[in-house]
């Protein structure tokens, strides 16, 4: 079920992106922050953008030995973030540790999804390069699989998986999915991409849309744009 649209903040610092934030009179969107920003400011990103008052996904891709990953997602945890994520590839044993160290002492935590494959990886690069034999909607289905059985929220994946991913682990489960494009735009470095309609007939929960929006001539059309195709707003 469509729930809502994430933009993702590819800027490298503060400044581009906060302003980048004020051109939304009134709207408080969904957020993404990912690897290049929240190197480049750190917590102090997080914080400032949860002031304003928006939901924040925290795009970090952890994926190390479990006890690593769990004593990062406590830290991650404090920063007060609505949803963040491991790889799948790590195993059940580094996604439960995750969740326990994203665990509040009050019970409370994030939602914690697992990245299954990156949608910049097509069928050829998972045989050559990956060395995986299955195709490539087996292995995601796996890779989904084994995030709910580690008690996870749900899985990132595309939005071509997404509604395979409810059939397998139960419409409960979140799918949330990049490699989202208008219909008259540019794919870039992705290869298994939709439209925010095709993103929702799917089945996706949520849409992940970052160069169609913020490179965008007008942002907020933009994003208004994705919201009426993937909410029906």
């Amino acid at each position: 079920m469509a729930e809502d649209v994430i933009i993702a903040l590819d800027f490298s610092g503060a400044k581009e992106t906060l302003e980048f934030l004020e051109r939304f009179e009134g709207r408080k969107p969904f957020v993404k922050i990912g690897m290049e920003l929240y190197y480049s400011e750190g917590p102090s990103i997080v914080r400032e953008i949860k002031k304003r008052g928006h939901r924040i996904f925290l795009d970090l891709k952890l994926h190390d030995i479990p006890n690593t990953v769990m004593k990062a997602m406590k830290v991650l945890s404090s920063l007060d973030v609505d949803m963040c994520n491991v790889h799948a590839a790590g195993t059940r044993a580094m996604m439960e540790a995750a969740l326990r160290g994203l665990t509040r002492e009050d019970g409370t935590r994030p939602l914690l999804i697992a990245v299954t494959q990156l949608t910049s990886t097509d069928e050829k690069a998972l045989h050559d390069e990956l060395l995986i034999t299955e195709p490539m909607d087996k292995t995601v289905m796996s890779y989904a699989a084994n995030a709910k059985a580690a008690g996870l929220d749900g899985v990132v994946c595309s939005p071509l998986e997404a509604g395979k991913v409810h059939a397998t682990c139960g419409n409960a489960f979140l799918t949330v999915t990049p490699g989202v494009r208008f219909a008259d735009g540019d794919a870039g470095d992705q290869k298994r991409v939709t439209t925010p309609a095709k993103a929702r007939e799917l089945g996706s929960d949520y849409i992940v849309v970052g160069r169609p929006i913020t490179a965008a001539a007008d942002p907020c059309e933009a994003y208004e744009r994705a919201v009426k195709e993937f909410l029906g707003e």
